[in-house]
């Protein structure tokens, strides 16, 4: 079956070509899985294939978002904002549901938010709308899974630059996407990695239901 390269109009096979190549240099093993969040089938068969490939599966990272802005409510198709929803929250739930049946204690799911969840911003209402899913859904699923001993955080980036940054806003924005900010300037995809690692090592075993912010300063509360 055909499975789709294209998230928010940026072809992302080169990309994920290229981090799989870095990953196999490294010594490792690396399943790419193009496909739509938005299908339930496409979730557990995800599941499934990574469990199958690699014997085990310990730490489900929910990364993968739709986004597209909007100059008012009347400019917001009703399929969008649905998009919107089954891609970014829906998605991440067909997932982490099917993770469960694969995970053993002391493992560790991850979802990534945003600052939008607790800054939404009126150009960004759908989206930030389902961060705000998001980050509810870590605080339920950490109390909700604890018994099981799996561990469930979030992160919530700021403006980072990533792919979408130049190909979905205008001029303007892009000039000057992050400048707010105090650290005055968007933060690269890498400076994410220490957040993920730290969730997801046995020295985060006592941390369970935190959304760590990385967004250069940004006051989040």
């Amino acid at each position: 079956m055909h499975r789709p390269w294209t998230t928010n109009g940026v072809n992302s096979k080169a990309d994920a070509e290229a981090v799989q190549g870095w990953i196999v240099k490294a010594g490792r093993r690396a399943l790419l899985l193009p496909g739509d969040l938005k299908d339930p089938d496409y979730g557990r068969e995800i599941v499934a294939r990574t469990a199958e490939t690699f014997g085990r599966l310990d730490l489900p990272v929910n990364n993968g978002a739709f986004q597209q802005p909007n100059e008012g409510l009347d400019g917001i198709e009703d399929a969008v904002f649905e998009d919107h929803f089954r891609t970014n929250v829906f998605g991440p739930f067909y997932v982490t549901k099917a993770a469960m049946a694969h995970m053993k204690p002391g493992a560790s799911v991850i979802f990534t938010s945003s600052v939008n969840s607790k800054h939404p911003m009126p150009s960004l209402l759908a989206y930030s709308a389902t961060k705000g899913a998001l980050s509810n859904m870590v605080l339920s699923l950490a109390q909700l899974l604890s018994e099981k001993g799996i561990r469930v955080n979030g992160v919530l980036p700021g403006p980072i630059w990533t792919p979408f940054i130049p190909s979905g806003m205008d001029q303007d924005s892009v000039k000057s996407f992050g400048s707010k900010v105090p650290f005055g300037r968007p933060g690269q995809p890498p400076e994410l990695a220490s957040a993920y690692v730290m969730l997801a090592s046995d020295e985060g075993s006592y941390t369970s239901g935190a959304l760590v912010t990385v967004a250069g300063g940004m006051p989040v509360l």
